[in-house]
């Protein structure tokens, strides 16, 4: 009894001094209820201040009844008065830029991005996910037609970005002239935020040279519990082209389906100057998103999509596809919280194939010439992570990941004239491909986060990556002209990375090192006399081609006002044994021999090439609902080896977006300034392109809760202009060695939600 009294009275005691003395609180993100670490409380008309732990919590002293300004970088600030054991939630801050909104995470570090879609604010109708990347700072689109765009950042294309889906998904293209991207095959309206990771500053997420693009569709949350879904359609006026779409989503605690499906039909549209561009193409998509939740430290998901196209045409080759036909299928397992040192575990598989034909039918030489491309690629794989808090200020990541493809496919040519004269038998000649290749990527991989102080904290990461290449079914040219055997290729490549990031308040910065080391790909070991470039030569693979490493160092710098907001990179990459194609002279045409030019080009590594740049960024709110923002970037990249510029770097490029927006209402003007670029690679026989500026008008209404309306103006001026990246070594007859972009357009779009 004594005791206990002894115990009651120290119990009270405690607490009328803290509640006296100390005000405590936590801080949360207010959609996520994720803590807010390094979260500032400042007392008003006072210099005591706080800053909230890895839960969230924070003890400041107790002044008696106290105002207090809650900051934390990319959230709304608030004042509150200040109440002991007081939940505080903050608002993500949202920054609308071009159309698109980047919202900032702290947990994250400033050298990544999230791009969060906002297709109601948009009207316009993205012709694939890589038009979703028009607009944000840093990137271009590079592209064989309207159908197949893909995104270029800084001077890394194609296999030098990571580009997946839901976190490790990948779909590879079976067509060698990149007519079906991996960002053809899934409905743009279902990625609902864009994932990018600027450079090689991670292991985590497969062998990592110049960047991590994680395309990721809606996740379900307690909003979203329900029976609910919506119905939308849009029409474009230059080419008469409409989109309509239908999203229908049950959830409930422990079990919930996402269904999706899609119809586009675009036609040849209008260039500024009236000519007509071969552009058409119909698309149908559809996805099942399946999840179940066993507990509530536990979640089981399954999705499915296909995607078919059909009548594609691409202005920049000499083919068309009837048909291009994709299934993704992949499941996922993550459980939370295990044990006080095991915080997650993290288990994915996933399967694709892509069906794709290409034929010349319809082209002008034709009658001449017969030719038909069925390919097929198969890509697999999976991840298995750990997520190891080994102290409150060290968390550690491991794991493996596994990637294969595989790809085969020939073209039969059928000859009908030669010399200009019309053969009695005509000639049937089946060219090889893909030649039955295989690569195989296993991956080992530990990153781990340090809090070195309030103030500090530290990323180090390293990853070994075994490759296996092979082909099957080799080409006798091919053979013949490496020795008369391709052997079986084995490499193992080493990665790394370590990062510093300082955050006080709203302001951060970031200094960050990587290696980031990429094997050559399917394309650059085994392609025979294969069209795959921007120009007319045959391109001829090279199996001896050595790993590229990206040896990258990069800059970062963020700073958030009342008003403003700025933001900046700069960064450099040594890179050694870049692949790159040359022309070769004792490698001759194969086929037409007699039309230039005549000899081939070959992949080979390039001793020394480099890369710098900077993007700079700036947001301002002056006042209620307007907002201004604009960014540039610009990349400088060289071929130390014959010094001179490397090809197709995308030129100086700025946006200027001014944007009213109620809520119910909205309207924005967005412009894009592209520099000329008159940096050339003359030995890549690259030409020069003249610059441009496009002004784009939108605006939006909500008329109703459950109806969004919107009307654009797109390219208003009716400019007649070709991005850099667009060349083509045969276009339409008119538009010969380009890809011009459409005209002025009149685009709408109406949604109801149910």
């Amino acid at each position: 009894m004594k005791n206990s009294i002894i115990i009651t009275f120290f119990y009270l005691v405690t607490m009328v001094t803290f509640g006296q003395g100390v005000i405590q609180g936590t801080i949360l993100d207010k959609k996520t209820r994720i803590p807010l670490e390094n979260a500032s409380v400042q007392l008003m008309n006072s210099e005591n201040y706080a800053f909230s732990d890895a839960r969230g919590v924070f003890q400041i002293e107790n002044l008696g009844e106290q105002r207090a300004k809650i900051q934390f970088l990319g959230y709304h600030p608030i004042t509150v008065i200040l109440i002991n054991r007081m939940v505080i939630e903050l608002d993500a801050e949202q920054i609308s830029l071009n159309e698109i909104i980047v919202s900032g995470n702290l947990k994250d570090n400033v050298s990544q991005a999230v791009i969060i879609n906002d297709y109601d604010k948009k009207v316009s109708q993205p012709r694939s996910v890589g038009d979703l990347f028009k607009g944000i700072k840093g990137f271009a689109i590079s592209k064989r037609g309207a159908y197949a765009s893909e995104p270029v950042f800084r001077s890394f294309r194609y296999e030098q970005l990571n580009i997946q889906y839901d976190g490790g998904s990948k779909i590879m293209n079976a067509c060698p002239n990149r007519m079906d991207p991996i960002t053809t095959h899934v409905i743009p309206e279902e990625i609902e935020k864009i994932e990018i990771i600027k450079g090689p500053f991670t292991v985590r997420y497969g062998a990592n040279f110049g960047g991590i693009i994680n395309l990721v569709s809606k996740n379900i949350s307690e909003d979203d519990y329900g029976l609910h879904g919506d119905v939308q359609g849009g029409y474009e006026s230059n080419g008469d082209s409409y989109v309509s779409r239908m999203k229908l989503t049950y959830a409930e605690k422990s079990f919930d389906v996402q269904l999706n499906g899609s119809y586009r039909n675009f036609g040849d549209y209008e260039d500024g100057d009236g000519i007509k561009v071969p552009a058409s193409f119909k698309t149908t998509d559809y996805s099942v998103k399946l999840g179940y939740n066993p507990t509530s430290n536990q979640r089981l998901e399954f999705a499915w999509r296909e995607s078919l196209g059909r009548d594609i045409k691409h202005a920049g080759l000499m083919m068309d596809s009837p048909y291009d036909d994709s299934l993704l299928a992949n499941l996922n397992y993550k459980i939370t919280d295990v044990s006080s040192t095991l915080s997650g575990l993290v288990i994915k598989g996933f399967y694709s194939y892509v069906d794709h034909l290409m034929t010349n039918e319809g082209r002008k030489n034709f009658g001449m010439l017969a030719a038909k491309s069925p390919v097929e690629s198969w890509t697999y794989g999976g991840k298995l992570e750990t997520d190891l808090t080994l102290s409150n200020s060290v968390k550690l990541y491991t794991g493996l990941d596994v990637n294969t493809i595989k790809r085969e496919g020939n073209r039969t040519r059928i000859i009908k004239m030669m010399n200009g004269n019309v053969l009695a038998m005509p000639m049937t000649k089946v060219d090889k491909i893909w030649q039955d290749a295989t690569l195989e990527n296993y991956g080992v991989f530990a990153e781990s986060k340090i809090k070195l102080s309030a103030l500090y904290s530290v990323q180090v990461g390293a990853r070994i990556d075994f490759i296996a290449a092979s082909i099957q079914d080799q080409a006798d040219d091919f053979k013949a002209l490496y020795g008369g055997e391709i052997k079986d290729d084995k490499e193992t490549n080493l990665s790394g990375n370590v990062s510093i990031k300082y955050r006080k308040n709203t302001f951060q910065w970031q200094l960050s090192l990587g290696r980031g080391v990429r094997t050559a790909s399917m394309i650059e070991r085994y392609i025979n006399h294969f069209n795959v470039g921007f120009d007319p030569y045959e391109y001829v693979g090279n199996p001896n081609l050595k790993p590229e490493i990206n040896n990258q160092i990069e800059f970062s710098v963020f700073k958030q006002f009342s008003k403003v907001q700025l933001g900046a990179s700069v960064f450099y990459s040594y890179l050694q044994d870049y692949i790159s194609a040359e022309i070769n002279a004792a490698i001759p045409r194969k086929f037409m021999p007699t039309n230039p030019p005549v000899v081939a080009r070959q992949f080979v590594n390039l001793e020394e090439a480099m890369q710098t740049g900077i993007e700079f960024n700036i947001r301002y709110k002056p006042i209620g609902n307007w907002m201004f923002t604009g960014d540039v970037s610009y990349t400088h990249a060289t071929n130390l080896d014959a010094n001179e510029p490397l090809a197709q770097i995308p030129p100086f490029t700025a946006h200027l977006l001014t944007k009213y927006d109620s809520g119910n209402f909205w309207c924005s003007a967005t412009a894009r300034l592209v520099a000329g670029q008159d940096r050339i690679a003359v030995t890549f026989d690259e030409k020069t392109s003249p610059g441009f500026g496009t002004l784009d008008v939108r605006a939006g209404l909500q008329p109703f809760k459950n109806i969004t309306v919107g009307v654009a103006v797109l390219n208003v001026f009716d400019k007649t202009y070709y991005e850099h990246l667009n060349y083509s070594y045969s276009n339409s007859n008119i538009s010969s060695g380009k890809i011009y972009e459409a005209g002025r357009n009149f685009t709408t779009f109406l949604k109801y939600r149910f």
